[in-house]
């Protein structure tokens, strides 16, 4: 493909390494096991997406932060605040799942994630888990589990401003006040986003005009420890957004995300650390059509959890925990059920023994809609040598039925099972003086599928999967250079009986490569990314094919002095067309311009 002509062009951004390598804090992870553990001790395929790297990366949306990570891919209808779908090793968008704080976040409806109405300027980090995680949490989690954290503080008071500017009369602004130290935190910040956006279905006669989106978001995090080594924290995330779309029935939307919590924390004895979480998302949405309303969906996850940690001596750690779930909906369209609960209950057993590492875990879901689901998995680690880690794995996961599936008038099922899938892995990872390198190879069957049966006019359990894959990631930080790239080969098979068997899987690319290089020059920092993804197709009978594509991103930073930055962002500098989902067009070349001022992290004592 004449697109990976352009990684020299990336090269030429780095010059020969400094002989003194950057000294990293070592990056802690809590989604992979439900409890704290570093990257280096971790028996999963992580990746750690930091505020620095959303500042770094000048990205517009969560999904734009979400290309280029290993596993994930991205279809999207169009620009900012369009749908948009994400898949994680090449699992369907509904098998994903999703936390913001530890609270469960999604539409209970379409069992999906709007991550269009996401607002990036909350977030403090993103952990993606790849590989099953039911054994955990449940449902969803058979491609793997996405977590964002809002902001927190954790230095002196100190505020932050950013306004900033570009193509398709796009405007942001942001701004926060935060404090913290080891003993009390708070952070509170708001964004407003707007844009006019463009025509994305500009080859149809439907609605040539352009699609604007804007958003209004709030979030507010605030903990405390007690002396008695007592911890509470609350947090809260709110996002109000506005899209237009080319439709027949509706064309326009109202979008409301919402998600709040509280977690209590405390440690009876010396090896038992409990922990109480209990919160609710809500996920709004009302239609119009030339701003007349049409339909409204409203749906609530309602999340209580307990998760108990004892130790027995340094090398083993027992996890039990209890999740109890309640999804509600409300809508215009009249479900015949609106309301479900689930409860589950897993432990988990961590242990290392010389340069070996054991991780089991299993889990028994009772949901009053399909009954009980039981699911397990297992992983081992193994250092040889210092910095090298090899791994494998094996799990399984389901998927529950989502509302529309069991009970939207004239079409529901409510006879539907779970979907359910197998994975296994086997990883490496090492550490050396020329960089960190990362291989792992997967398999994953899915198996009871929910498709529309023409036959019975239903979704019925009859499809199934067969996904290969294979990552390949490397990356190495100087003091005034850095360089992260990644490999993909996919193979989505469709192993359902009749016409489509052996057919790759809708809207997914079996070949992505992605390249971040990033270079300092005193107070100016240049940067360059370059995403290539090979053809796909748009549907089951693979007939629609939407060809590969790559895109350039030039990245300019200058810091105007210790607390001033003014950045810009070239997108697509070869503004090259392309398609994720049929129809739906791309942005094009674009420019975008930001002014942040930060102060310089004082930390508290």
């Amino acid at each position: 493909m004449r697109a990976f002509g352009l990684i020299p062009a990336l090269l030429l951004l780095i010059q020969a390494p400094s002989q003194a390598e950057e000294q990293l804090v070592p990056t802690v992870i809590v989604t992979a096991t439900r409890t704290a553990e570093t990257a280096d001790e971790t028996l999963s395929s992580v990746t750690v997406i930091t505020r620095d790297d959303i500042e770094r990366l000048q990205a517009q949306s969560v999904q734009d932060l979400l290309r280029g990570v290993p596993g994930v891919q991205i279809s999207t209808s169009g620009g900012l605040g369009k749908a948009s779908s994400v898949f994680m090793r090449g699992t369907n968008e509904d098998q994903v799942l999703v936390l913001i704080d530890g609270v469960k976040v999604g539409t209970a409806t379409l069992g999906t994630t709007p991550f269009e109405n996401l607002p990036l300027a909350e977030i403090e980090r993103i952990e993606v888990v790849r590989g099953p995680r039911s054994s955990l949490y449940g449902s969803e989690a058979i491609g793997g589990v996405i977590q964002i954290f809002t902001r927190r503080g954790e230095s002196l008071l100190s505020p932050t401003v950013s306004l900033g500017a570009g193509s398709f009369s796009t405007r942001r602004a942001s701004a926060g006040l935060s404090e913290g130290d080891r003993n009390f935190w708070f952070n509170l910040s708001a964004s407003y986003l707007d844009s006019g956006g463009f025509n994305v279905r500009d080859r149809t006669p439907l609605e040539p005009d352009a699609d604007g989106y804007d958003n209004t978001a709030i979030s507010f995090r605030a903990g405390r420890r007690l002396a008695n080594g007592v911890e509470a924290e609350l947090h809260l995330l709110r996002s109000d957004g506005f899209t237009e779309f080319d439709g027949g029935f509706v064309n326009e939307a109202d979008l409301l995300q919402q998600v709040f919590g509280v977690r209590l924390s405390f440690a009876p004895t010396d090896f038992w650390y409990a922990r109480l979480l209990a919160g609710r998302s809500t996920d709004e949405q009302e239609n119009f059509k030339d701003g007349t309303p049409r339909t409204r969906f409203d749906t609530d996850h309602d999340t209580l959890s307990l998760l108990n940690d004892l130790s027995f001596g340094d090398a083993h750690l027992l996890t039990l925990g209890f999740d109890l779930q309640r999804d509600r909906v409300d809508s215009t369209t009249f479900f015949t059920e609106n309301e479900r609960t689930n409860a589950g209950t897993f432990g988990q057993l961590s242990t290392t023994f010389r340069n070996h590492a054991l991780l089991l875990a299993a889990r028994l879901d009772d949901n009053e809609q399909f009954g009980e689901e039981t699911t397990g998995s297992v992983a081992w680690g193994w250092s040889p040598a210092s910095g090298v880690r090899l791994r494998a794995s094996y799990g399984t996961a389901f998927k529950a039925p989502s509302f529309n599936q069991l009970f939207f008038p004239g079409f529901g099922n409510p006879a539907l099972d779970p979907e359910r899938s197998k994975s296994a892995e086997i990883g490496a990872r090492a550490d050396t003086q020329f960089g960190e390198f990362s291989l792992s190879a997967y398999r994953t069957d899915v198996e009871d599928l929910i498709v529309f049966d023409p036959i019975t006019f239903f979704p019925q359990n009859i499809a199934r999967a067969r996904i290969h894959g294979v990552e390949f990631g490397y990356s190495i930080h100087r003091q005034n250079w850095q360089l992260d790239a990644t490999l993909d080969l996919l193979d989505p098979e469709n192993r359902a009986a009749g016409a489509d068997r052996g057919n790759v899987l809708p809207r997914r690319a079996r070949r992505t490569l992605s390249i971040d290089a990033h270079r300092e020059f005193g107070d100016l920092r240049l940067g360059a990314r370059l995403i290539v993804e090979g053809h796909r197709f748009d549907d089951i009978a693979n007939r629609q094919r939407l060809g590969g594509y790559a895109t350039l991103d030039l990245l300019g930073d200058y810091a105007i002095d210790r607390d001033w930055r003014l950045q810009v962002r070239i997108e697509n500098v070869l503004d090259r067309d392309y398609q994720t989902a049929a129809s739906f067009n791309q942005r094009g070349r674009s420019v975008f311009f930001t002014l942040r001022y930060q102060p310089q992290a004082r930390r508290s004592p």
